[in-house]
């Protein structure tokens, strides 16, 4: 069986940019949400890529929203770590990914030391 990860929009960057830190994740179940498509969407067309819709419409069938208690964990896991300054999107990924029981695949040094993430250098 194929190991799932939610991916962050960093981990997918780098997967297309075929950084060789990344490189072992390109065979792993990718799942992302919303949040991570609209923001690989607009890093895709910020850098202009040429086959964006090719990209997009790969990872598309990878995305699973998060119900509205998931989104509630994060902001108070966001609140409690205010300190640490994390984005609104990778702390609802963090947790979404808890609650479906697969790992956190992120670059974000805010994430390193915390359960449930795969943390892959930048």
């Amino acid at each position: 069986m194929t190991e799932t990860f939610l991916y962050d929009t960093y981990a997918l960057i780098e997967l297309l940019n075929k950084n060789p830190n990344y490189e072992k994740y390109s065979t792993k179940e990718i799942v992302i949400n919303g949040f991570i498509f609209a923001e690989i969407c607009y890093q895709l067309i910020k850098d202009n890529v040429k086959n964006l819709h090719e990209y997009l419409n790969e990872i598309e069938p990878a995305i699973i929203n998060p119900s509205p208690k998931m989104i509630i964990e994060a902001m108070k896991f966001r609140y409690e770590n205010k300190k640490k300054k994390m984005s609104t999107t990778d702390c609802i990924s963090y947790i979404m990914a808890k609650e479906l029981e697969i790992k956190f695949l992120t670059g974000d040094k805010e994430f390193e030391h915390l359960e449930n993430v795969e943390f892959v250098k930048k």
